[in-house]
């Protein structure tokens, strides 16, 4: 590999997939990067169904495995959108030593001090409408749904509202159920724990997107305080879906730190 070339590795977000980010990894790839788009469990054309995932590391087992193939000298930069935060983070402290930069773009970051049940709590004060969004009840309708799956309107209004339209047509064809394991804070933690030892070692840079509505600029500044960053990074006059509204400055953002 060039020793200008870096290794970009790419995971979506709740109900998305690989496929999010086509526009991304095309810039990045024209730069002279590598890049690894990844499918998480039941997400994408991942085989698995959501019913068949018993916990948040069923889910992120495609990533873990991923970055357990790596070459011990092949260090990479990650880059975790929304919910993929989440997983990210659990492989920057599985594999601190792989890990260049960790790159968080309007996503969950949890740490060793700000466990994941209270972030998820913080953001779901925040949330005020699911729309047209299904929420699915496989224990029955009294317990809480154990999966959603976005709904058009719901992402046409909160996640799509400034990116092209065609992406949005794209995504209604390909978002697929979102396993909810939220209410299982006990188990949660356990497979989400984090430590500076490891996660705290690996360099990690916040993206904060400032016309979001879905993870919204007030809930991304929270987490940035709560658990600070190492560099902050801002874009403007892009929705969640940044990597459809505004790849070119996304993908500004993520070159300056393979440059570094």
């Amino acid at each position: 590999m060039d020793q200008n070339q870096r290794h970009f590795v790419l995971v979506h977000g709740a109900g998305h997939g690989a496929w999010c980010w086509y526009k991304l990894a095309t810039l990045l790839k024209s730069a002279g990067h590598r890049v690894t788009a990844l499918d998480m469990a039941a997400s994408g054309v991942h085989p698995k169904q959501v019913d068949e995932l018993r916990s948040i590391s069923d889910y992120f087992q495609p990533l873990m495995e991923f970055m357990e193939s790596l070459p011990a000298d092949d260090q990479v930069i990650l880059v975790g959108h929304s919910a993929g935060g989440i997983s990210i983070s659990v492989a920057m402290e599985r594999f601190p030593e792989k890990v260049s930069v960790g790159a968080f773009v309007t996503s969950f970051m949890h740490g060793p001090d700000l466990n994941l049940a209270t972030v998820i709590r913080k953001f779901f004060e925040g949330v005020e409408s699911w729309m047209d969004t299904q929420h699915r009840y496989d224990k029955g309708q009294g317990k809480p749904p154990t999966s959603i799956l976005w709904g058009p309107k719901h992402m046409q209004s909160k996640f799509y509202n400034l990116s092209p339209p065609e992406d949005l047509t794209l995504a209604t064809m390909l978002v697929r159920p979102y396993p909810l394991y939220h209410h299982d804070e006990v188990g949660l933690a356990n497979d989400t724990v984090l430590t500076k030892e490891n996660y705290g070692s690996v360099r990690r840079v916040y993206v904060v997107v400032e016309d979001d509505y879905v993870v919204k600029e007030e809930f991304q500044r929270w987490l940035i305080e709560n658990n600070p960053a190492d560099e902050v990074k801002v874009i403007s006059g892009a929705d969640h879906m940044v990597m459809f509204s505004n790849p070119q400055e996304l993908s500004s953002c993520l070159l300056g730190l393979a440059e570094k």
